[in-house]
């Protein structure tokens, strides 16, 4: 089951890079639980339950704000029924025209197939100089 789950973490990836949002949705538990990190700009709606909110509340915000945002997945550590990813996140906002270049960890739980469980950890302070806040 290990290596389906990397499998499915880093198609969740590639899906996201291309911009394919729905086989990114698709690949989530209808009750995902989804944590953005403390003091991450959209982590005002934590937890994000079911696919709808994270698309709402994470992935239209970040379509809206950001003249782009690129998920750079540099490792995946498989931990069983958790994949880890670690990488940097590069963006730009629309409004303030501040960059990023940001670590990330992300954990992801999974269980038949479908991601359940998601958690970011990332540096908040640049994301939050960028946006003005």
């Amino acid at each position: 089951m290990s290596e389906q789950n990397l499998q499915l973490v880093r198609g969740i990836y590639e899906s996201f890079s291309r911009g394919d949002v729905a086989s990114v949705l698709g690949a989530m538990d209808p009750r995902i639980e989804w944590n953005e990190a403390e003091g991450f700009p959209y982590a005002d709606g934590n937890p994000y339950i079911g696919p709808t909110s994270v698309a709402e509340g994470v992935f239209a915000r970040l379509v809206g704000e950001w003249e782009y945002f690129k998920v750079d997945v540099e490792e995946l550590l498989d931990a069983g029924d958790t994949v880890i990813a670690f990488g940097r996140y590069r963006a730009k906002h629309k409004q303030t025209g501040a960059a990023i270049d940001a670590q990330f960890a992300h954990f992801w739980w999974l269980r038949n197939g479908k991601a359940t469980r998601f958690q970011q950890y990332t540096d908040t302070a640049q994301a939050r100089a960028a946006v003005g806040s």
